[in-house]
């Protein structure tokens, strides 16, 4: 199960970084990077994305709340994305403690973002984690 969630927030991942610059239909490229990513929870997927379109303007003032130095369109675009579905996860989702939300999107941006990308994705979710409480 775990991997299937890896997989499917890494495709809600390319979701939202593809319509970052293009005008899409989500479920449409979640449905077609889910082909490519193989055996994902795709309930999961599905959830998490729309989630997080719901809840964006939400997600990114959280964001930004807690990254005052970093405007949005400064951060890194993978840990941007990244942090919007952490945040999601923590703040409104129910599915996993925040430490398993928190290393998800660490491993994640480690693996598609850049070198410093973890350590500021840890040190946002981990502040909106600590607000939660």
């Amino acid at each position: 199960m775990a991997r299937k969630r890896h997989l499917s927030r890494i495709a809600v991942m390319q979701v939202l970084f593809e319509r970052e610059s293009r005008d899409i239909d989500p479920e449409t490229v979640l449905i077609r990077n889910t082909a490519d990513l193989g055996d994902i929870d795709t309930e999961f997927a599905l959830k998490l994305l729309l989630g997080v379109i719901e809840k964006e303007r939400v997600l990114q003032d959280a964001v930004q709340a807690d990254a005052p130095q970093w405007s949005l369109d400064r951060m890194d675009p993978i840990s941007r994305c990244i942090l919007l579905i952490g945040a999601y996860e923590i703040m409104f989702g129910n599915d996993a403690p925040p430490a398993v939300v928190m290393n998800e999107a660490i491993e994640i941006t480690k693996e598609y973002g850049t070198a410093e990308g973890g350590k500021f994705v840890n040190g946002v979710l981990n502040a909106i984690a600590h607000h939660k409480k």
